[in-house]
């Protein structure tokens, strides 16, 4: 099943070639990987480079170690939404600019929406309005509503993404809008004209997707993308502006300050 490890790079090795088997299918999910004692001598590596091998497939999310009689190293199934979690800590910890993130989000969100035009169901079609009719009871209410209104923004784009039928695309943008929170609490305000701008381009997106009209279910993705970039971007200047000024007037205030003393008899 496995062949002898090379000397130069034996972990990686190791990790590499369990890896593949599990992903080839060549060790299907729920089997057990033979013992330590036998992958020791298949790979020819100590005990150690083999535990720590096995350290890091368990950390990849491909194999469960569980203790005790009838243990071992189960190999575990392949989890779309772990593909996702470096992308996740990215956004969360906002080394991604705004720019980065819009295009990022333009491109696939754009196609998401056309495909979604292309596969949707009537059930489908049904479900974004009933979270239509939700958002359009946010919007009514006002600014206090604006949480709300952004889980039901939220939903809605996960239902476009489900009626790809695409787990890949459904994984990626679970992490984008499991964390581009952080963004919008601090460069959106969402007043009453931003919550309403906003539920008129879903609304605008919903219906290109009904009619099956995929490239302006496209440009409409795009464009609300765009759009609130656009917000997002202008209240980022300001914070710099701010930013930048705030000591500019502290020492103008302080060089005050010390020539009224200076005048002082």
């Amino acid at each position: 099943m496995f062949q002898t490890a090379k000397p130069t790079k034996v972990f990686q090795e190791v990790v590499n070639q369990i890896e593949e088997a599990i992903l080839a299918g060549r060790i299907e999910t729920g089997q057990t990987l033979p013992s330590e004692r036998e992958l020791k001598d298949m790979f020819q590596i100590s005990r150690g480079t083999l535990r720590e091998a096995l350290r890091v497939l368990e950390q990849k999310g491909l194999i469960e170690i569980r203790l005790g009689v009838g243990g071992g190293s189960v190999v575990k199934a392949v989890q779309a939404d772990r593909m996702s979690e470096s992308l996740g800590l990215l956004i969360r910890s906002q080394k991604v600019s705004l720019n980065h993130l819009a295009e990022f989000r333009e491109s696939l969100e754009g196609s998401v929406a056309a495909q979604a035009a292309q596969r949707r169901t009537a059930g489908d079609v049904r479900k974004l309005h009933e979270l239509l009719e939700a958002a359009r009871v946010c919007v009514d209410a006002g600014r206090q509503q604006r949480d709300a209104l952004l889980e039901i923004d939220k939903q809605i784009h996960m239902v476009i993404a489900a009626i790809t039928r695409n787990p890949i695309y459904v994984s990626i943008l679970t992490s984008i809008h499991d964390n581009i929170h952080r963004y919008y609490d601090r460069f959106l305000s969402m007043d009453d004209r931003e919550l309403r701008e906003n539920y008129r381009d879903l609304c605008g997106l919903v219906a290109a997707i009904e009619k099956g009209a995929t490239d302006a279910a496209r440009r409409l993705a795009c464009e609300h993308v765009q759009r609130f970039n656009g917000h997002m971007q202008r209240r980022e200047q300001e914070e710099l502006a701010r930013a930048i000024a705030a000591p500019v007037r502290k020492m103008a205030k302080s060089a005050l300050r010390e020539q009224r003393t200076r005048l002082q008899p």
